[in-house]
């Protein structure tokens, strides 16, 4: 959605749910996904993601014209960054491959570096800096320990599990009410077992044992049904 005089700018690569609200000077980068019920508000300032980012359902993400500093806000998030669920960053900074997890908030002036973690529920805040290689979390948000060098690998993992996880979820919602219902009839069509078909192709499919029903309960639902 526009608002005064500024438009969205987004990537052809990205993903946006259908649930989601890109409003005014917001730049998505290549390759970036907004989940379901997200709001990206840009009116007072600008917002800017990069490429290959994920900002996970319910997620919330805002600016400021300024603060009690008297600083300009804008929220800049870099490449491959992954925020959690339900997340608040206001007029703060994400540095590329950085975690932000379910709940946190960040607030106005808060700088979060390049391999850092701020973990769930955690409140970081004004003006905070989270270094490269460490997490903090809790209320409010602390120095917990450094990263492990899985923990890094982990964070650049998930950003590219989030990509390629959009592309289905927009491949998704790309398709037409009548494919929609043409794959429903399908999947009823061929959740049927076909014996005969398949004596054919000599498979043999068997029930696990513990999905069999004793005969007294299989006559007992029929005859309900009946």
């Amino acid at each position: 959605m526009n608002i005064f005089d500024k438009a969205p700018v987004i990537d052809k690569d990205v993903f946006v749910a259908p649930s989601a609200s890109i409003i005014g000077d917001v730049q998505l980068g290549r390759g970036s996904s907004i989940w379901y019920g997200c709001v990206l508000r840009g009116d007072v300032n600008n917002i800017s993601i990069g490429s290959g980012t994920n900002i996970q359902d319910n997620s919330l993400v805002h600016v400021a014209k300024s603060n009690l500093s008297g600083k300009v806000l804008p929220t800049i998030i870099g490449d491959n960054v992954t925020v959690g669920h339900s997340a608040v960053l206001h007029g703060c900074t994400v540095e590329d491959e950085a975690f932000v997890g379910m709940g946190a908030t960040l607030l106005d002036g808060v700088y979060v570096e390049k391999h850092a973690m701020v973990a769930a529920g955690a409140l970081v805040r004004q003006n905070t800096r989270v270094p490269c290689g460490e997490v903090w979390g809790g209320n409010p948000a602390k120095f917990l320990r450094k990263l492990t060098e899985e923990e890094m690998a982990f964070i650049s993992q998930s950003a590219v599990n989030y990509s390629n996880l959009a592309q289905v979820h927009a491949a998704e919602n790309a398709k037409s009410f009548d494919e929609i219902e043409f794959e429903k009839v399908l999947r009823k069509k061929f959740a049927r077992r076909d014996e005969e078909y398949d004596s054919m192709l000599g498979v043999v499919r068997e029930t696990p044992p513990e999905l069999i029903l004793p005969d007294n309960i299989l006559q007992g639902k029929l005859q309900k049904a009946t």
